[in-house]
């Protein structure tokens, strides 16, 4: 055991978990005091899973848990956050039509005699914004509706962080953020530790594990292989404890012989959003867009696929002399473009659904006969081959959306749009929440289309991801593209300093 027993906090002794299958198999974990503990393992190896039964979300099938030397087993979230354990998703789980301050208060909102004290609300609010960096550029009244999934991600962790808490869960809690954000994130989290609190922290991302965490434990298909100083863990030792084998090194970027424009953005605008993006991406290249968390990079994708409608500006497709502003997802579509959101569960996937409908949605003319029915084993062969194509790990074609892993949900919305072969490809944040070997099959089918001469935009908040992958990069900042960057003139100065530079106009 690496602890003693004064400093253990939460003892998790057999815990056990199946859904369709086995998820997690007698598991035994130990989380300290003024520990930050990684949980780390491939999609569907059973993080969240057992994250979710540490914090009342879900049940375990068997095991027991001990907090503070007392036996604990809640019955919902709220049982949780009343012993001190709270938890921030990675699945945002806030209210959309309330405001900022009172999804940061839900169920502490201050108030005299049921009568709500607004000015008492704001001004907690502001405290609790400022622990992640947004006092100041997010009004509390504003609706969280209007805000980026990155904004409502920190929303999201200030409202942990606004907790008194013994355990704090944190999953994939970096996934849409950028660096000068996590670094204040990392900051709190530092003086938690500090002030005894216990967090377990989980995330693929391999540099933020090496700078906050102090030990970690591995999952491999619902099985502890390791528990280890992180300082102990080398990312080789990490790979092949997640894969059980041996990591094999490779460069993702691939050389290519570039053709004709095939996607030409003139000054789209959208009022208070976008000003004036233009750029242009060729056949065959792959044109990273980085940027701030409230850049712009998500609203111009939006509005490059008619999800959002431009007031200004312009597309041009194929080289055509004539721009168009599309105001509907359909008739982006039907002009050959996919987009590939940053929400996979709210605008991806329908959750409900079998994955053979959420991979055959909106190419079923393709399986109709001329009569109008559907050839169901045509559907089922085509649907099966795009989930090879991107080893998809699922029970059968008839297993629901959300009962997949967050990786494997989002190789199910690309696996969509392969099926309906576009021109070019619209990818925004198609890595954020998965792990290692996910993050690989995208790198290679990203490569592979721009091998087939696909034209592809690739938005991304992992710096080093770009660099990697990408022919150019447009940097955005204050819903203005700043700077676009060859490969080769870049590094991660120049496209920081030309990320900010919106903001100093």
């Amino acid at each position: 055991m690496p602890f003693t027993e004064s400093q253990v906090v939460l003892r998790l002794r057999g815990i056990r978990k199946s859904y369709a299958a086995p998820v997690l198999r007698d598991v035994d974990l130990d989380i300290a005091a003024g520990q930050v503990h990684a949980l780390i393992g491939a999609n569907g190896a059973g993080k969240s899973t057992l994250s979710r039964i540490i914090s009342g979300l879900a049940s375990p099938d068997a095991g027991t848990m001990v907090l503070s030397g007392e036996a604990y087993a809640p019955r919902n979230k709220a049982g949780a956050e009343s012993r001190g354990v709270h938890i921030v998703q990675q699945e945002l789980n806030l209210v959309p039509t309330l405001s900022v301050a009172e999804n940061l208060f839900l169920n502490r909102l201050p108030h005299r005699c049921g009568v709500l004290r607004r000015r008492e609300l704001r001004d907690r609010a502001c405290g609790a914004l400022a622990m992640v960096g947004l006092a100041g550029t997010v009004d509390p009244d504003t609706p969280v509706s209007q805000l980026g999934v990155g904004h409502q991600q920190l929303v999201e962790i200030a409202a942990a962080l606004s907790h008194d808490c013994r355990v704090l869960i944190l999953d994939e809690p970096t996934a849409a953020l950028t660096d000068p954000q996590i670094d204040l994130l990392f900051e709190h989290l530092r003086r938690l530790r500090a002030a005894g609190v216990a967090i377990l922290y989980i995330s693929h991302r391999m540099d933020e594990l090496r700078r906050i965490v102090d030990h970690a434990t591995i999952l491999r298909d619902g099985d502890v292989v390791c528990t280890a100083p992180m300082n102990h863990l080398t990312a080789e030792e990490i790979v092949r404890q997640l894969t059980g084998k041996e990591i094999q090194r490779e460069s993702h970027h691939c050389a290519r012989q570039r053709g004709e424009i095939a996607l030409q953005v003139d000054r789209l605008s959208r009022d208070g959003v976008l000003h004036d993006v233009s750029f242009e991406v060729r056949e065959g290249e792959i044109f990273g867009i980085a940027g701030l968390v409230g850049s712009g990079r998500t609203e111009l994708l939006r509005a490059i696929f008619g999800a959002d409608v431009a007031d200004r500006g312009g597309v041009h497709l194929g080289g055509a002399a004539e721009g168009v502003r599309f105001r509907e997802p359909r008739h982006a579509v039907k002009a050959g473009l996919a987009m590939i959101p940053e929400d996979r569960r709210q605008h991806g996937l329908l959750m409900p659904q079998p994955v053979l409908s959420n991979v055959t949605l909106g190419n079923l003319r393709r399986f109709a006969s001329w009569w109008g029915r559907i050839r169901a084993r045509r559907e089922r062969d085509s649907a099966q081959h795009f989930c090879r194509a991107m080893d998809v790990h699922y029970q059968g074609l008839d297993q629901r959306a959300d009962q997949l892993s967050g990786g494997n949900q989002q190789k199910v919305v690309i696996a969509r749009w392969l099926l309906r072969d576009s021109r070019v490809y619209l990818f925004d944040e198609p890595t954020r929440g998965i792990d290692v070997s996910a993050k690989a099959t995208v790198y290679h089918l990203l490569n592979e289309l721009a091998g087939q001469g696909k034209a592809v935009v690739f938005v991304s908040s992992e710096m080093r991801e770009l660099l990697e992958i990408c022919d150019r990069i447009g940097v955005m900042s204050a819903g203005r593209m700043t700077a676009v960057f060859r490969r080769g003139e870049w590094n991660q100065e120049k496209i920081l300093h030309a990320a900010l530079s919106g903001y100093s106009r």
